[in-house]
């Protein structure tokens, strides 16, 4: 049976939230989407008030990747990982998964965030497996439309399951580990003996540790 390593990625391994961090350096590159920034605050607006779900939130967010094709979007992505996100990472959280992987854990990222650039995350050698929210690509070309469901809370627990069974493995969850900084992932950290909240702000912990990262 394998031991899994289950990290979450915003505000986990990463320092900011990476879907902003992604739309701010893809301004750079094609600065007419700052024109979906009043879209952006929107949908936001309207989640916060609950006239909207967290999926039609996401999908009104990341409208500005319509239209990119698959080619252009690995370009971006791979820019993205090298000059942004490989520079937001918690030094102890990229330590955290290097002992776990050197004790033969295997290293899972789950995340909300879009599959289609957290999978520059493969560029550090340790992770195993990254499971996020999926992206419509439609004829090569990319959309703004979550394809299934949002990958949070339950979902993320369904979407590892269903991976673990495809590839037929069998996890000791037991002697497994969890990394979260939010309560909206006690699906997974339940499903795990060892969770741990990483630089949780709030009173009630849930009996979970808490581990403050830098």
């Amino acid at each position: 049976m394998e031991k899994l390593a289950i990290f979450d990625v915003d505000f986990t391994i990463t320092k900011r939230e990476t879907l902003l961090e992604f739309y701010l350096f893809m301004i750079k590159k094609r600065p007419w989407i700052i024109l979906y920034f009043p879209i952006c605050i929107l949908s936001a607006l309207l989640f916060v008030i609950k006239i909207i779900p967290a999926k039609r939130t996401k999908e009104l967010f990341i409208k500005f990747i319509d239209g990119i094709d698959e080619k252009s979007m690995k370009s971006f992505v791979d820019e993205f990982y090298e000059k942004r996100l490989s520079r937001i990472f918690y030094i102890d959280a990229i330590e955290e998964i290097k002992k776990l992987k050197e004790e033969n854990f295997k290293v899972y990222l789950i995340s909300a965030s879009g599959e289609f650039y957290l999978n520059t995350l493969y560029n550090l050698p340790e992770v195993d497996k990254i499971i996020g929210t999926v992206f419509l690509k439609s004829n090569g070309v990319y959309r703004s439309k979550i394809v299934g469901r949002n990958c949070k809370g339950e979902e993320k627990v369904r979407r590892l399951k269903e991976y673990l069974k495809d590839k037929n493995i069998e996890v000791d969850f037991e002697n497994s580990y969890m990394f979260s900084d939010s309560l909206s992932d006690s699906p997974l950290l339940k499903l795990v003996g060892n969770p741990y909240l990483i630089n949780f702000k709030g009173n009630d912990t849930k009996g979970i540790k808490v581990l403050h990262w830098k």
